[in-house]
């Protein structure tokens, strides 16, 4: 059994371990956050060999920020590199773990997991699928060089163990049971360990991490990368060797349409087959149309407005109570989002592991609000700004927000800011007030608090109001510790109770996703998690 600790420095072994990979060949991509990448989590994919093809097109609202798994950790970016990589379990559509890349796993004592490889895998680079390339993609993530937004995941993991060509263990710090759901994470997409390799000889030079990989990325999914123009389009094309059976499809575009009106344009004259997301408002419009519907898919997700707890006045919870009081959700949920969703008393959504029905959120009380401002010293309001990207609905809901704070002497500017600048921003801390959403991929409470909540998390890997508390981290450490299912569900109660009492984020709805769909593309499925299932649609045409 061969053994590597999770810090080591491994880029000799991987440069060697890539050219013995290129003498064997083989092929490539897997799933991410969302959902099967195989057909309803069966294990093998059903073979469309030969079924209709055609070019499917998707425009949607924001550009991917990374084409490297381990490089982002946003939808837009999920979305194509689900097509392109695969891990080793996916969830299917009611969040149960099924087969991926691996066919079985197995807890062998508190601290091991063992996974069994598939053996008839290769990259779409033509290497092999083994053990070696799941140790070297997760050595990956881990490594502090590469600073992944996603080693969160897997951070309690302290060895990687290659029993085999076919059979790794994972050997964590600490009793750790969703870490199944943690490798079915999109973050644990797994790439060719060439191209791992060649990212690493480029990063002696000078470049980024993920620089190579954005450039190529090699996975082994049903979808081979063609191109990628920033700000305009990402064209997959279909792998005709992939290992659970051809996609229909020819190929993929993911088009960049910032417009919601545009999107149901472009979709009505043919010119796109997805428009993605769709907003409440336009629901009937697509219903009203012929040749269109409308998709839509209840989530785990939370829509919610944060507050930059490092920054005057929001580090005093007296301020984020008040401006949590003065703003209406019910008006926001009903008139933006016309209904659609449900109103969220903390973080996590009714489906996810953790979720405690007993919680009551901060009820909306302008007086109440005027009080809490002027005891915080801010009698008299105080100005500020509210920043958000270019989703429609999120516009409207900063000008809602906007005129109700006006109501307790809070003068609000709102700046807009495109989609990267936007994450990136926001992760330094240099932002006021933001509108964002999380999606709680695993099923897990602990996805849906740790990376939001936990002080090890400030800015990228999720914590972007930059809040915790002494007492939070330690409940949310001891949630992830232990293997009492009792135990944890008191934890993650105690910890929403005191994100309820601080406010560090004013917690809208777990939305609907909604989808405007050309009548010619069928077998489309969005996963809980928001991403578009592709591998079994087809075009009629």
């Amino acid at each position: 059994m061969r053994k590597v600790n999770k810090r080591s420095l491994f880029f000799t072994s991987l440069t060697a371990a890539a050219l013995l990979l290129a003498a064997c060949g083989t092929d490539d991509s897997d799933p991410i956050d969302d959902g099967a990448d195989t057909d309803e989590g069966t294990e093998e994919g059903t073979d469309t060999e030969g079924a209709q093809g055609g070019d499917l097109i998707i425009g949607q609202l924001s550009d991917a920020v990374s084409l490297d798994p381990h490089g982002s950790n946003d939808t837009p970016s999920s979305n194509v590199a689900y097509n392109i990589y695969e891990a080793l379990l996916i969830q299917d559509e009611n969040m149960e773990l099924q087969p991926g890349l691996a066919t079985e796993w197995e807890m062998v004592d508190d601290l091991t997991w063992q996974f069994t490889l598939r053996e008839d895998v290769t990259f779409h680079d033509g290497s092999e699928f083994n053990a070696d390339v799941v140790q070297a993609n997760f050595e990956r993530i881990l490594d502090e060089e590469i600073a992944s937004p996603r080693a969160f995941l897997y951070e309690m993991v302290e060895e990687i163990n290659v029993v085999d060509d076919y059979t790794v263990e994972f050997v964590t710090e600490y009793p750790f049971s969703p870490l199944p759901a943690h490798i079915a994470h999109n973050g644990g997409g797994l790439m060719s360990a060439e191209v791992i390799a060649e990212d690493y000889e480029a990063i002696e030079n000078g470049s980024e991490p993920g620089s190579v990989i954005n450039e190529n990325p090699v996975g082994t999914g049903p979808f081979v990368f063609e191109s990628w123009t920033p700000g305009d389009e990402i064209v997959l094309n279909r792998n005709e060797d992939y290992w659970g059976g051809a996609p229909a499809l020819d190929s993929i575009t993911f088009r960049v349409v910032p417009e919601g009106s545009t999107r149901l344009a472009d979709l009505e004259t043919g010119a796109i087959h997805i428009s993605d997301p769709l907003s409440p408002s336009d629901v009937s419009r697509v219903e009203g149309t012929d040749g269109m519907s409308v998709n839509s898919q209840p989530s785990v997700g939370l829509s919610y407005i944060g507050f930059n707890a490092q920054k005057e006045p929001f580090d005093d919870p007296l301020v984020r109570q008040a401006i949590s009081k003065a703003i209406d959700k019910d008006t926001i949920i009903n008139g933006i989002y016309d209904g659609v969703g449900l109103p969220a008393e903390s973080p996590l959504a009714p489906d996810v592991f953790g979720y405690d029905e007993n919680v009551s959120g901060l009820e909306y009380n302008v007086e109440e609000a005027r009080e809490l401002l002027a005891e915080a010293g801010y009698e008299d309001g105080f100005s500020t700004t509210l920043w958000t990207n270019d989703n429609q609905d999120r516009i409207d809901t900063a000008t809602a927000v906007q005129a109700q704070l006006q109501e307790i002497g809070i003068d609000v500017e709102i700046e807009q800011v495109e989609w990267g600048a936007y994450l990136e921003d926001t992760a330094a801390g240099e932002h006021d007030m933001f509108i964002l959403g999380w999606t709680t991929v695993t099923g897990d409470a602990d996805y849906g608090m740790y990376p939001l909540f936990h002080s090890d998390n400030y800015g990228e890997a999720g914590n972007r109001t930059f809040f915790s508390t002494d007492e939070l981290d330690s409940l949310l450490e001891e949630a992830r510790q232990s293997s009492d299912e009792d135990e944890r569900l008191d934890l993650y109660s105690r910890a929403q109770e005191i994100l309820v009492d601080e406010a560090p984020m004013l917690y809208i709805h777990h939305q609907e996703f909604l989808l405007a769909v050309s009548d010619d593309v069928e077998g489309l499925w969005q996963h809980p998690t928001g991403i578009l299932m592709l591998r079994d649609v087809s075009l009629n045409q």
